[in-house]
């Protein structure tokens, strides 16, 4: 069951970083071209905000897919995002630039990238409860971290994938068309990734719902009824981690390649070992969150991103690749210590009836107040002040607002994920 739920969010992740990557690196270049004689700032501007475009959908996919998980199972909408996120990435390698097709390369790149974050929005809520709910209730935070590691797993395979690709092939090539090989790639890893899903086991919870037939006729219309307060939690704790996520993700290759002028493949390579880091800070932050608190957890992580957002733009400013790498490193501390636990934790706010609905929806605002513009907003800040710590001001503020709405939220660990009026029951978990 973690190995569905594993595979199938790294491979989502692995289709969404590879187009932050190409956006950061060559996007405004060959899609965005007639801004580029304007000023090349507004060409990579345009480029970052086409990444941001994706999460003002990401609501959309979450409640569409949030009803439909509620009242059909969580393993149905599980496949349904896989093949709809493989396949938009995978038509994207397949694109004619803008000059060859003018106008039409960007909007169908954007129509494109709107159908990744409408599969993103449905995607992260049916493997999270899929993985806490079949979970012990002592380790819901370990078992909920596996679905949060697709993530920097998937930042991984993309980075690799780029990096490989600058060091086998010129500059003219990678941008003629070796950047389209990445995109191509998930045609087939969409393969794997659904015959895993397929092998997966519908949630012991959402069965239980279904013998007892206890569903509510409409899951939405409950949720914003009586749960309302609870989805502006949600996405008020997740906009800092998200924000600065983001930065690592698709700001800072930029930045680093373009405005201090290292070299692209060994700040590819940084972020790839980042990546791996993150992967073992986000179990340590589930694991954390079992022996500590939800809350604490999450207090530990955004303290530690406060703390350190500021000097990490310092360290890349000095223009040494070690101190870059770092940076970076000691960056993923707290990205996984605030992102390890959000699976748990955002399971245990809500009641079985609406729980695919408002973790879905309260993880997709989030998104839209954190790291959807949070690579635009950089180099909108970079280009207003000159000084790259302003960036990290301007995240260091998101992160204290979640951290703030953390505090003042009710600890959940041990909370009961059962239907109303259901007797608990044991179940087998398999890993």
């Amino acid at each position: 069951m973690l190995l569905g739920t594993l595979v199938g969010t790294s491979i989502e992740w692995y289709d969404f970083f590879v187009y932050a990557s190409a956006a950061a690196l060559v996007f405004g270049e060959l899609f965005f071209q007639p801004l580029g004689s304007q000023s090349s700032t507004l060409t990579q501007i345009v480029s970052f905000a086409s990444i941001g475009i994706s999460f003002l959908f990401r609501p959309f996919g979450a409640v569409v897919a949030g009803h439909l998980g509620d009242r059909l199972g969580r393993k149905k909408m599980l496949v349904f995002t896989l093949l709809l996120m493989g396949g938009s990435t995978a038509l994207i390698g397949l694109l004619p630039t803008y000059a060859q097709i003018g106008v039409w390369a960007p909007i169908l790149l954007t129509l494109l990238r709107i159908l990744q974050g409408i599969s993103a929005g449905g995607e992260w809520g049916g493997a999270a409860l899929m993985a806490v709910e079949h979970a012990p209730r002592n380790r819901r935070g370990l078992f909920g971290a596996f679905p949060q590691i697709g993530c920097p797993i998937g930042m991984f395979l993309a980075s690799m994938v780029f990096t490989g690709l600058t060091f086998m092939m010129s500059t003219e090539q990678f941008m003629e068309w070796g950047w389209r090989i990445p995109f191509l790639l998930s045609a087939a890893l969409i393969f794997i990734g659904y015959f895993i899903r397929r092998a997966i086991d519908e949630s012991p919870v959402f069965q239980e719902l279904l013998e007892r037939r206890t569903q509510s006729s409409a899951p939405l219309g409950e949720l914003f009824r009586s749960h309302s307060k609870t989805l502006v939690k949600c996405a008020l704790i997740f906009m800092g981690n998200n924000a600065a996520g983001w930065l690592l993700i698709a700001y800072i290759s930029s930045y680093a390649t373009k405005e201090v002028g290292l070299e692209k493949g060994p700040v590819l390579a940084a972020t790839m070992v980042a990546a791996v880091a993150w992967v073992g800070t986000t179990l340590w932050g589930g694991m954390v969150a079992d022996k500590l608190g939800r809350v604490r957890a999450f207090q530990l992580g955004y303290g530690a991103l406060i703390l350190w957002l500021v000097p990490l733009f310092l360290l890349i400013d000095t223009g040494n690749i070690w101190l870059l790498a770092l940076g970076v490193l000691v960056l993923t501390v707290g990205l996984g210590f605030s992102y390890g636990p959000i699976s748990a934790m955002y399971a245990e706010m809500f009641p079985a009836e609406v729980r695919y609905s408002g973790v879905s929806i309260g993880y997709a605002i989030g998104t839209i107040l954190g790291g959807a513009f949070a690579p635009t907003v950089a180099q909108s800040l970079l280009d207003a002040t000159g000084w790259s710590p302003s960036i990290g001001i301007y995240v260091t503020a998101l992160c204290l607002v979640s951290f703030l709405t953390v505090t003042l939220t009710r600890e959940t660990r041990g909370t009961d994920l059962a239907p109303k009026n259901a007797t608990e029951k044991s179940v087998d978990v398999t890993v």
